[in-house]
């Protein structure tokens, strides 16, 4: 390995993802000199194989759906199907915009960019294309990838992953889906917004289980009236092929066949083989320790994203990144309040939420001290024009602050930027029912949520 010492970089990150990539433009934007060494593509997970890709897919399952319902809105149109080719295209489009947008802002912030497979070498290098790059920090942002269960392979062919879903060329006449989490639940909106019949295996008692259980409720029963089906409750046993698909048994032998199964109970850091614990780094099933500020127990090096045991969101990494590179270039940093991170599931209805939830209030607070109300969409106008069902709901503390604000219908991810100012504000209901939202709109639901809350309901009544 040649030591290429004629340059020392403020701070060497591996990994070009959500974490990588804002910790390289906000610390290059302070003045530090970075080197961002990624493997791939920078934009990562989210950009290539996850978040953008899985909204264009879910976008294209609404148009789909828009078209078969047009008749309602006295529109007249048909639904002739799915070219899958076209939606991969636009899919493909919007991703390549955004990723060329984003070499733009790296090479316009003069980040060092080095293509290759990297490797920690020591507490302040790393090793890639043959060469030793040398940082007066380093920050690990390796990401996470689909991971699977014992004696269950992910093939590729009918049992895959999602990153094997976003390019499947065809839409599946069946589909099983193994988890109910975020992942499990967008591809079941989108397979049957494209027409294929869907079946979620969920072995805990709910769907979306991390989200509060009237949300979870909610969702279940919107998924029945689109005529996805689901099995809550009973763990995965096995998997075998039959002679045109798969069948999957569980744990209480009950059986479902499909033509794929597609694998969704979460993801995996990418960690192993990247000389982590061979230089002292901690870590904990191959997850990087880190304390609040993402500083591992090595002095010289952070870790971020979904390579660290914290919320695996893109927008997480991102603001972690930012943190380290604030951090190192000497500004005042806080550390993150997870509970107060926005986490929105993009299936139809959408589910979001910020806060915590009222089980959780109720175990912190005391069952006597929570306050919950819930605000039926059916009484906002722009939901009624939209079509849409659902609710909003409020976690209280009594005569406190709002804790929690858990939402479900479409287009409740455009909703909870207010929620989150809401928690994280610690904002009392009476002074969120002063301010004047605009009507009509959807904005205008968490509005009435809290005049109702403050005991002053309009739209609503008891």
């Amino acid at each position: 390995m040649a030591n290429d010492a004629s340059t020392v970089f403020d701070l060497v990150i591996l990994g070009g993802g959500s974490g990588g990539y804002a910790a390289a433009l906000r610390g290059a934007q302070l003045g530090l000199d970075v080197a961002l060494i990624e493997k791939d593509k920078v934009g990562g997970t989210c950009l290539h194989r996850g978040c953008i890709p899985t909204k264009a897919l879910l976008h294209a399952g609404e148009v789909a759906d828009q078209a078969r319902e047009s008749a309602q809105f006295g529109v007249k149109a048909t639904f002739d199907g799915i070219d899958i080719a076209g939606v991969h295209k636009y899919k493909d489009g919007v991703i390549s915009g955004l990723y060329k947008g984003l070499q733009g802002l790296v090479a316009s912030r003069k980040v060092t960019y080095i293509e290759g497979e990297g490797r920690l070498s020591s507490p302040t290098s790393v090793d890639v294309n043959g060469q030793r790059v040398q940082g007066r920090h380093v920050l690990l942002a390796t990401g996470s990838v689909p991971k699977s269960l014992p004696g269950l392979e992910i093939d590729g062919n009918r049992i895959i992953s999602s990153d094997h879903a976003l390019v499947l060329d065809r839409v599946p006449k069946s589909a099983i889906i193994l988890g109910g989490g975020v992942i499990g639940v967008e591809f079941a909106s989108a397979w049957k917004s494209f027409g294929a019949d869907v079946t979620v295996i969920e072995g805990l008692k709910h769907l979306v289980p991390v989200e509060d259980e009237n949300s979870s409720k909610l969702l279940e029963r919107a998924f029945r009236k689109r005529g996805i089906k689901f099995n809550l409750g009973t763990f995965f046993s096995k998997a075998e092929y039959t002679a045109d698909g798969v069948k999957v048994t569980l744990a209480d032998g009950k059986e479902f066949e499909a033509e794929i199964l597609l694998v969704a109970v979460g993801r995996g850091p990418v960690s192993a083989g990247l000389g982590y614990e061979e230089q002292g780094v901690a870590t904990d099933r191959g997850y990087v320790l880190v304390d609040e500020y993402m500083r591992t127990n090595v002095p010289t090096i952070s870790a971020v994203g979904d390579l660290v045991p914290t919320l695996q969101l893109a927008h997480v990494g991102f603001a972690e990144g930012i943190l380290v590179a604030e951090r190192l270039a000497g500004l005042k940093t806080v550390p993150i309040d997870y509970d107060g991170v926005p986490r929105v599931t993009y299936c139809h209805p959408e589910v979001a939420s910020v806060g915590i939830t009222e089980a959780k209030a109720k175990e912190i607070y005391g069952a006597d001290k929570v306050v919950a109300l819930k605000y039926n969409l059916a009484g906002n106008g722009k939901s009624k024009i939209l079509n849409t069902a659902g609710e909003i709901k409020l976690v209280q503390v009594k005569d406190g602050a709002v804790v929690g604000v858990h939402m479900v219908g479409d287009r409740m991810g455009e909703q909870v930027g207010e929620a989150q100012l809401i928690y994280n504000w610690e904002a009392l209901p009476a002074e969120v029912a002063q301010l004047i939202h605009a009507h009509p709109t959807q904005n205008e639901a968490l509005g009435e949520a809290h005049l109702a809350l403050a005991g002053k309901p309009l739209h609503s009544h008891d």
